[in-house]
Formats: structure tokens, C-alpha cells, sequence
């Protein structure tokens, strides 16, 4: 009986933290910015002050019934339906705050999300993701919850409802530039984790069979993982210079002491430890009896790795590439500081210009991108792990 008890106290302990931070949001903060123009400060909009009567009241009975759900409801179905419908809501209305407060044939004013609708969204997200832990859905489930939201967010996009939004009108401004630097974002991210796979596997098999360099290469790794990023962008100027002025035909493949060069070798190194140190522990955890019942049967030791370790050891493989995808697609980010492109781009030029929803238009899909990233690797982990569960 203990059991369910101590799951009861940590509902109500999540409940009160989300029914608390949603009924606050809804009514204490401002909910958007309105500016005259793009650099000008702007003006905090309460809730009702900054859309139709009728939708602001509408918005806040769904925020105070969420809030009651998460307070009173312990389903989970019912507390992730009520999540997912007052998202809906709170995507629908803050597009509508903008087209309100936004005068007709005005081409200057801008409408930003205030941190009321941050918290909102914080809190509606929390609701959501803990529902969706203590359903525990299986792997297939979670990548059709995935596809779900992107394809409402994608709906929402096309739907015209947040043009009138200020990171909207940034990115109508920059479209064509937008799509050219997310190809070079998941190049860079993508590109490298890919090479350190190619590179670092084989590594992680060569340090689990020979022992006496295990720790010696796991220690020069792990110095470069504490190099930071920016650093070690540096670091690699000079040498990636000197190759593309003096090695005949490196400039001519991009290789050079700025752009994607050394973004790309730095992500690489950056990926190298947590795939080889992944690899030995998964071989090394492999059981003996396991090896001993390969042998038994005539297999080799090359057979025996690829067709029976290797496979039992994949799950803790795919751990550290799950690590290194999510990294790499924050890291590359900073790769803008060298001109290797990227959503970092937006991010620095906001920065520069002092404009948050410049700075939103790089932040937002870099972060999209690694949840996405880590729910597609989580599902393929723990599919992995059913698996070889059903076969042992």
C-alpha cells in the first residue's frame, strides 16, 4: 500500500506547482509586448487587455481548468488531453493578441509573447510531459506524440494565425536566408555526429579488446571534452589555416581557418568521448557466460562481436550518440562566431541589435530540433532494449 501513496503525494506536489505557476501566469504578468517599432521598449498587455473580451475570458476558463485538473484529476489520459487542448488554446490566442493590438496597414508596430505566456507555456508543457512519463507510452507511441505536435505546429505556421507576430516578421524578412542556415545547422550537428560514429565505434571496440590503451585514449578524449567551445574553435584556426593555403586543393573542399571547418572537426572531437567510453562500457557489461555460449557454438571472436556483443551493447551505444546528436545541435549554434553558419546566426545578429525575437527565430528551432532529436533516439533506445529483452 505504500506504493501508491508515494505516487499520490508527488501528483499533489506536481499539481500545486502547476496549478499555482498557471492561475499566476493568466493573471500577474503582462501576456505580450507591444512595440511602436522594432527597437523601441516595449509595453506589457495583460490577458484581456490584449485580445477580444469573449476569446480572453474564454483563454482564462481553459488556464483555471487545467490548473483544477492538475490540481483534483489524477488520470493521466485526461491530464494530457486538457495539456494538448489548452496548448491549442493558448497558441490560438496569442496569434489573435497580435492581430488586435497590431493596427490595420501598420508595418512597424510588433507584438512579442510576454513572459505570461512563457509561464503559460511552461506550465501547459510540464502538465503534458508529466502525463506523458507516468503513461509511459511505448516507443512507436511516443514518435506518433511526436509527429502529432510538429504536424500542429507546422498547421499553425501555414495557418497565417501568427503572422502578425514579431518573430513572424523576422522571419518573413529573412525566409530564403532561414532555410539556407538550417541546412548548414543540421550539416554541422548532423555531418559530425555521423563522422565521430564512423571513427568512434571502431575506437570504442579497439580500447574494450586492447586494454593498455583504454585509459590513455579515454584520457586524451576526455581533455578535449573539457577544452571549451569557443576555445577550441580558436585552436583550430591556425591549423585548419595553414592546411588550406599550403595543401594543394584543401581550400578548394572548404577546408580554411574560418567557416564550417573548424565548427565541423571541433563538434567532431566534442563527439568522440561519449561514443568510444559508450562503446567500451557496453562491450565491457556484455556477460562472459554470453561470450563463452558463442565460443561454445563454433562462432569466432570477429563473429561473436558483430554478431552477438555488438548487438547486446547497442542500447548503451545508441546512450552516447543520443548524447552527442543533442549536443552537437546546441554546439553548433556557436559555430556563427566563426562563420560557420547555423541558426547562430540569428541568434548573434539579435544579440547585436538588441531584438529578443531575432534572437527567438535561431533559439527556437535549435531547441525543437534537439527535442525532436532526443525523443526519436529515446524511442530507438528503449525499442533496442524491448527487443533484446524478448530475445534473452
Amino acid at each position: 500500500m505504500s506504493k501508491p501513496q508515494n505516487v499520490t503525494r508527488h501528483v499533489d506536489k506536481v499539481g500545486v506547482l502547476i496549478c499555482g505557476l498557471l492561475l499566476y501566469a493568466a493573471l500577474v504578468p503582462p501576456f505580450v509586448s507591444f512595440r511602436a517599432n522594432r527597437i523601441v521598449q516595449g509595453e506589457g498587455r495583460f490577458l484581456l487587455d490584449s485580445m477580444p473580451p469573449p476569446v480572453g475570458y474564454g483563454l482564462i476558463g481553459i488556464i483555471i481548468l487545467a490548473a483544477a485538473v492538475a490540481l483534483f484529476v489524477a488520470n493521466t489520459k485526461v491530464r494530457l488531453a486538457t495539456a494538448f487542448a489548452a496548448l491549442v488554446a493558448l497558441a490560438v490566442a496569442v496569434g489573435l493578441s497580435a492581430s488586435s493590438l497590431i493596427p490595420p496597414e501598420n508595418t512597424y508596430a510588433r507584438v512579442s509573447a510576454a513572459s505570461g505566456s512563457w509561464l503559460l507555456l511552461a506550465g501547459l508543457v510540464v502538465l503534458a510531459t508529466d502525463a506523458i512519463a507516468r503513461l509511459d507510452p511505448k516507443p512507436l507511441t511516443r514518435l506518433i506524440l511526436l509527429a502529432l505536435s510538429l504536424l500542429l505546429l507546422s498547421a499553425f505556421l501555414l495557418s497565417g494565425l501568427w503572422k502578425d507576430l514579431s518573430i513572424m516578421k523576422e522571419y518573413q524578412s529573412r525566409s530564403d536566408i532561414f532555410w539556407t542556415e538550417a541546412q548548414r545547422h543540421l550539416q554541422l550537428a548532423l555531418g559530425s555526429v555521423f563522422a565521430a560514429m564512423l571513427a568512434g565505434i571502431p575506437l570504442g571496440v579497439l580500447c574494450f579488446k586492447v586494454e593498455r590503451i583504454r585509459a590513455a585514449m579515454l584520457n586524451s578524449l576526455n581533455i578535449i571534452q573539457t577544452i571549451p567551445s569557443i576555445a577550441l574553435f580558436g585552436l583550430l584556426i591556425a591549423p585548419l589555416g595553414w592546411i588550406g593555403t599550403h595543401v594543394p586543393g584543401a581550400s578548394q573542399i572548404g577546408i580554411r581557418g574560418i567557416g564550417a571547418a573548424p565548427a565541423f572537426v571541433a563538434l567532431f572531437l566534442y563527439s568522440l568521448l561519449p561514443i568510444v567510453s559508450n562503446t567500451v562500457v557496453g562491450l565491457t557489461g556484455v556477460s562472459p557466460a554470453v561470450r563463452d555460449a558463442a565460443r561454445g557454438i563454433g562462432m569466432t571472436g570477429r563473429q561473436s562481436l558483430f554478431k552477438v556483443e555488438f548487438p547486446l551493447a547497442l542500447p548503451i551505444i545508441l546512450t552516447g550518440i543520443r548524447i552527442v546528436m543533442v549536443q552537437n545541435i546546441g554546439l553548433a549554434t556557436i559555430a556563427a562566431l566563426i562563420g560557420g553558419g547555423g541558426f547562430g546566426v540569428f541568434v548573434f545578429q539579435g544579440i547585436g541589435q538588441t531584438a529578443m525575437d531575432l534572437v527567438l527565430l535561431g533559439t527556437i528551432p535549435t531547441v525543437i530540433l534537439g527535442f525532436a532529436a532526443a525523443i526519436l533516439l529515446d524511442a530507438l533506445i528503449d525499442s533496442k532494449l524491448l527487443s533484446r529483452g524478448k530475445a534473452t
